[in-house]
């Protein structure tokens, strides 16, 4: 079931986003916080983009992915993962969560 085409938007109420800072991921991450949706995400290094998104009321974490993800966004009924495939090794997400490329996200 893990296809766009299987899954309702409406499905989800939180958006986790794996490489928050680039300009693709941010853009949608502000998209969807726009929308009503509750977002937090990772990225390796802080930057202008990611300090806007924090001032903009999104989580931003910059350590290693696991005990910093916000516990809601481990829920997996609910969470949309959405990952820039510039992130290496996301199997544990691919094989736990609902997960889709930047690419994929943008179809919604």
């Amino acid at each position: 079931m893990n296809q766009l085409s299987d899954i309702s938007i409406q499905t989800f109420r939180r958006a986790y986003f794996i490489g928050i800072g680039g300009i693709g991921m941010s853009a949608l991450a502000r998209y969807f916080n726009r929308q009503g949706w509750k977002v937090a995400g990772y990225d390796k290094t802080p930057s202008e983009l990611t300090s806007s998104l924090e001032q903009e009321g999104i989580v931003v974490h910059f350590t290693d992915l696991g005990e910093d993800i916000p516990t809601a966004f481990k829920a997996k009924e609910d969470t949309l993962v959405v990952y820039t495939p510039a992130i290496p090794n996301l199997r544990c997400f691919r094989t736990q969560m609902f997960c889709f490329s930047w690419g994929h996200c943008v179809e919604f």
